[in-house]
């Protein structure tokens, strides 16, 4: 990312720790120097443009080739916002998530949870002028990844938000509100002020679902700033 200086600086405890004790993982895979500092080139800054031109949207995951996907269909919207409350138009936002029964469509996912063969887990939507997004999908079901004794992860979304060149890049998660799972959920933990918790979790919003149809979610991403939504990697 680009030079913090001149930023609002995000609040302590809002961002999770490279290293999570109860995140087993994070102890093989955070580093284990002080980064360096690299300046950027033009690349890495302002390329590859990523254009809906270049990268079609895919904004409904739940049909496949035409048919559609099993599990309670869902719509998430909301907006892109930056520190100060301003939209941020033209983002790209990548999205993916395990199916109705908890599994991922990938080849290393040996959970022995039925596959839905019409649902990939993956797509692809843009902000508007107004920093707003939107796609359809089906609500994914929790899984268990042996962290520790009987580990189940909530149910998830996962998103990646990009800026104005690959470089630029913003991971996170999102969670359902009254999962039952959430506070024994490490990776969610991770993050160890509440409130920033708390902006990891959708909102139900039946103004963003469609009547007889599908509920709607409203989740914002806030990118920096003391209200900046928690990221997996450093700001």
């Amino acid at each position: 990312m680009s030079d913090p200086v001149g930023y609002l600086p995000v609040a302590p405890g809002s961002q999770p720790p490279l290293d999570s004790p109860g995140y087993g993982s994070t102890h093989k895979r955070h580093p284990k120097q002080a980064p360096i500092r690299i300046a950027p080139t033009l690349t890495e800054s302002l390329a590859p443009k990523l254009t809906e031109r270049d990268y079609p949207a895919f904004a409904d995951l739940s049909v496949h080739e035409g048919h559609q996907a099993q599990g309670e269909r869902i719509i998430v919207g909301g907006r892109v916002l930056d520190e100060n409350g301003r939209p941020v138009p033209h983002c790209m936002i990548e999205i993916w998530q395990a199916c109705s029964t908890g599994r991922y469509h990938h080849p290393l996912d040996t959970h022995d949870a039925p596959m839905d063969p019409n649902f990939k887990g993956e797509g692809r939507v843009f902000t508007d002028e107004n920093g707003a997004y939107r796609f359809v999908s089906i609500k994914p079901g929790a899984y268990p990844w042996r962290n520790h004794r009987n580990a189940w992860r909530p149910n998830h979304i996962h998103y990646s938000l990009f800026g104005t060149g690959f470089a630029q890049r913003l991971v996170t998660q999102m969670y359902f509100p009254g999962d039952p799972l959430l506070p024994l959920d490490p990776v969610f933990n991770a993050v160890a002020d509440a409130g920033a918790r708390d902006r990891l979790i959708c909102g139900l919003d039946m103004d963003v679902g469609r009547e007889e149809w599908a509920l709607g979610y409203r989740f914002d991403f806030v990118l920096r700033g003391r209200d900046a939504t928690p990221m997996e990697n450093p700001q």
